[in-house]
């Protein structure tokens, strides 16, 4: 998921111009979600659970600068456009409600009805419904439309309040827990199914494909007798299959960087289709321990060094 500052959108284009819209609302030194005088209240705004905040409101063009672009200034704003006869729209929308319920005030979800507000929808270039925009400081920085899957949902209103200067901390995704549940009591077959499924969603997800690594090097030393296994490499270091396999065994024994200098000091004198499988079983246990191990770092600079 991009950076919603940087995406190249209709909006970073100037496609959008707000300005009819701004002079059109009425102006308003009220606090947020009290209706202007004299018009019709909105819906009242939901709020958020043991927080007070306001979490999800609807909007008219009549609220639309108090609601959306005012309360932009200091809190992200999600806007939903959808209508009663929009069938897609029933599928998104309640799970937009729900995040933003979640998210107790950090965000607001503000609805707006494409029927009962043609003018906003048609400033905003509303061809198709549903339609999601983020606003930050007044102006929209990104958009989608049509159903997407939960997960990459949460993706992008975490980067909608990371733009916003929103610090997000991320939930741990309770399938990961399902995953490695079946991982350490050896269903080697539901925990690689828990992770791709996890990573069909969420296709960076380091976890899970931290986890699938994992399996995939369960998998490798099954039935192996690990003191064996670890003789035959040391009696010979050359011998690229056994220190592979000694490799793995280290990296499960709680050993990983005497792994990684095993399999670097083997590039080093390999070549070939030899040297290029070496390098491909190094990355798959550096996978295994994640991007953010520190002793992962240091083995890529030796990796490098070797190879080049």
């Amino acid at each position: 998921m991009s950076d919603p500052r940087i995406t190249s959108s209709i909006f970073t284009r100037g496609a959008v111009d707000l300005g009819a819209l701004r002079s059109a609302a009425q102006p308003s030194a009220r606090p947020a979600g009290q209706p202007p005088a004299g018009s019709a209240p909105a819906a009242a705004p939901t709020g958020a659970a043991g927080g007070g905040g306001v979490t999800v409101i609807d909007v008219t063009e009549a609220t639309f600068q108090s609601e959306v672009l005012e309360r932009s200034l200091t809190t992200p704003v999600v806007i939903d456009f959808w209508a009663e006869w929009c069938e897609p729209c029933k599928q998104l929308s309640p799970v937009l409600e729900r995040l933003a319920v979640e998210g107790g005030g950090a965000w607001v979800l503000a609805k707006i009805d494409v029927d009962g507000n043609p003018r906003i929808a048609q400033m905003f270039r509303v061809q198709g419904i549903p339609m999601v925009y983020a606003v930050i400081g007044g102006q929209p920085v990104d958009a989608f439309s049509g159903v997407v899957p939960e997960s990459q949902l949460r993706q992008w209103i975490d980067a909608v309040l990371k733009a916003g200067g929103v610090a997000v901390e991320t939930p741990e995704d309770p399938r990961l827990g399902d995953a490695d549940e079946a991982l350490i009591t050896g269903d080697l077959d539901a925990a690689e199914r828990a992770y791709k499924k996890i990573l069909s969603d969420s296709p960076a997800d380091a976890a899970a494909e931290a986890g699938l690594a994992h399996v995939a090097l369960a998998r490798r030393v099954a039935g192996v007798d690990p003191a064996a296994a670890l003789a035959a490499a040391e009696a010979s270091p050359d011998d690229v299959p056994a220190n592979l396999l000694a490799a793995d065994i280290e990296v499960l024994s709680g050993q990983a960087e005497q792994a990684y200098a095993r399999l670097v000091g083997l590039v080093r004198r390999s070549s070939g289709e030899d040297r290029e499988g070496i390098r491909r079983h190094l990355l798959s246990l550096f996978t295994v321990a994640g991007p953010d191990d520190p002793a992962v770092a240091g083995a890529r600079r030796a990796l490098a060094s070797a190879l080049f």
